[in-house]
């Protein structure tokens, strides 16, 4: 290694290396270490755990979960992150870096080749705002089971991700996330925690899966084709947004059979359905169709 890289500060670290932040990849500099070691406690680490990490960036995150993991992949999808991160973890046996677009590589590919043999994976980031929603559900939708996700994020999004059945933000993106995990915010981040200063604050959420009560992929994303209808027209009562829906294909008397043999008042309005109320109505209808 030279110079000890991870004994610099960040900004000296910039400095060095030349890097500069590009507003188009949705970069910022996390000035507060402290934020990382809030996400290293809520993945709750262990030796055997094989890490996915995506935006490594300089590497204070990095830094953090390669002591702890089994095996850590640093995905990075700015070259000129690259020198920096080689020169702190290029010696390290348990570290591989990748520089790509997650995006354009299956999750499961990417860890079966460069860190294979894995009984335990975890996925930790800070995503960019921009792209937060597709990296979150590329991961989440991935054959490959991560018992846990520990991620920032813009925090409207963060909200909306564990909002409350009824709430003015619950939606697709809530009941999509429970598909797969019960979710929760950590930890609060302000937007002054960063440079360049964004101009909304963060949160860290993480997911908790559970791949014992995972239901079949054909099922879930049949549910979420339902939920999708449902909230297209979201002030719409179930019955109209659910026959109406150009995108749905039900036909008008299977839906409202599925509704009642559901017990689900059709006057209801999407936002009030929690998830087992909304996986019983696909059930109902994709077993009438």
């Amino acid at each position: 290694m030279t110079d000890q890289p991870a004994a610099m500060s960040l900004r000296e670290m910039c400095t060095r290396y030349g890097i500069t932040f590009k507003k188009a990849l949705g970069q910022n500099l996390l000035l507060d270490d402290n934020i990382n070691r809030i996400m290293i406690d809520a993945a709750a680490l262990e030796p055997h755990d094989y890490v996915l990490e995506v935006g490594s960036g300089l590497g204070a995150l990095t830094r953090r979960i390669a002591p702890q993991a089994g095996k850590l992949l640093s995905v990075e999808i700015d070259s000129s992150f690259i020198p920096c991160l080689e020169d702190q973890f290029g010696e390290m046996d348990n570290v591989h870096i990748f520089r790509g677009d997650i995006l354009n590589h299956p999750p499961e590919k990417l860890v079966n080749e460069f860190i294979p043999g894995g009984k335990s994976h975890k996925f930790l980031s800070n995503l960019p705002y921009y792209i937060t929603t597709k990296i979150l559900f590329h991961i989440l939708e991935s054959p490959m089971f991560f018992s846990r996700l520990v991620v920032m994020m813009q925090d409207e999004v963060g909200q909306r991700l564990v909002a409350p059945v009824g709430a003015e933000d619950y939606g697709i993106l809530s009941l999509a996330a429970r598909c797969y995990a019960d979710v929760d915010i950590v930890h609060r981040v302000p937007a002054s925690c960063f440079v360049p200063k964004p101009k909304v604050d963060s949160c860290v959420v993480r997911f908790r899966c559970d791949q014992k009560s995972e239901m079949p992929r054909d099922e879930k994303l049949f549910l979420m084709k339902v939920v999708r209808s449902a909230f297209a027209q979201r002030r719409k009562t179930l019955r109209n947004s659910l026959t109406r829906s150009g995108t749905f294909g039900a036909p008008k008397e299977v839906v409202l059979d599925a509704l009642d043999a559901a017990k689900i008042d059709p006057g209801r309005r999407p936002q009030t359905l929690g998830l087992e109320e909304f996986g019983l109505l696909a059930q109902e209808i994709r077993s009438r169709i």
